[in-house]
């Protein structure tokens, strides 16, 4: 039996909208763990990590608040790590999408060690490919790939053990349709495989997904992280950053389903529900819903 480990990380730390440090416990309300004990896993709640409050600063050096950034991240990080360590799988409840610095990281690391592909599917509706030098408001929750990818600020870079996290082959993105104009750029050079909602329109989820995941293997670690924005916020409203236009319910469950058939998800991330914006917890509610999909729940046995 597969043992799924639930780290709640409450911060915003990362966000300019307050609120998202209460997704954990929203995860919790909508009955998370007990969706993941339905479909036969072993879940242990491993409660949620401490970290310093978010003192809602202004931006210093093109960043707001790193070192309280550096210290959630590290919480994360060493938690995930000690999950992996265990031979469990990390399911990462945020908290904002900064978050995923420290937990992409550690996964990093175990990849390296245990002699695994780390491949990382990134759902959001943004790419989060902003750095210091170019982020418009110096959220870090808009950096995250960046620091994964060896450019972000020097406190955030390396905890893999290499200067880079992540290789820029080893992300796909899904569902992106805001990127700033810095970051178009950034993607273009760093050649970043970014299928965004024209290419879900023009090819549909199906064939989308068929693309990202034609090359995993049994020697693949696949990692996903979700930012709940990455929904239509007709359907998900309570995120910070939500962006018309995403994938609906349907495809965003042929998404999850597919993922789930290559039997190779070993960590994930859950970031970005804001219940202060949400309405009667329908968020988190889909959230759960998804997040079984990805542990293999589907309408028949497939």
């Amino acid at each position: 039996m597969k043992t799924v480990s639930l780290i709640g990380a409450p911060t915003d730390v990362g966000a300019s909208v307050r609120g998202a440090g209460m997704g954990p416990d929203a995860l919790r309300v909508a009955g998370l763990f007990e969706a993941l004990r339905a479909h036969r896993l072993d879940v242990i709640d491993h409660g949620n990590l401490a970290g310093p409050p978010t003192p809602w600063a202004a931006p210093q050096g093109g960043v707001r608040h790193l070192e309280e950034v550096v210290a959630w991240n590290r919480s994360v990080f060493d938690r995930v790590a000690a999950v992996l360590a265990a031979g469990q799988t990390p399911l990462l409840m945020g908290g904002d999408h900064c978050l995923a610095i420290g937990s992409i990281s550690a996964v990093a690391r175990y990849c390296r060690f245990t002699r695994k592909h780390l491949r990382v599917i990134w759902l959001d509706a943004h790419t989060d490919v902003n750095t210091e030098s170019i982020s418009p408001s110096g959220n870090l929750h808009g950096m995250p790939v960046s620091c994964l990818l060896g450019h972000g600020p020097k406190a955030l870079v390396g905890w893999s053990g290499l200067p880079a996290a992540l290789a820029p082959e080893d992300i796909d993105f899904i569902g992106i349709r805001s990127v700033d104009a810095d970051e178009k750029e950034a993607i273009r050079r760093l050649g970043l495989q970014v299928f965004d909602m024209r290419h879900i329109d023009e090819h549909g989820m199906r064939n989308t997904m068929i693309e990202a995941l034609h090359d995993i293997d049994d020697d693949t670690h696949l990692h996903v992280s979700f930012d709940l924005d990455c929904l239509d916020p007709v359907d998900a409203p309570g995120v910070g950053t939500g962006v018309r236009g995403g994938p609906t319910y349907r495809e965003m469950q042929l998404c999850m389903e597919m993922i789930a058939d290559t039997g190779r998800l070993g960590s994930l991330d859950v970031v970005e529900i804001n219940p202060a914006l949400d309405v009667r917890n329908r968020t988190a509610e889909l959230a759960v819903e998804f997040i079984a999909s990805l542990f293999g729940a589907s309408t028949l046995a497939r």
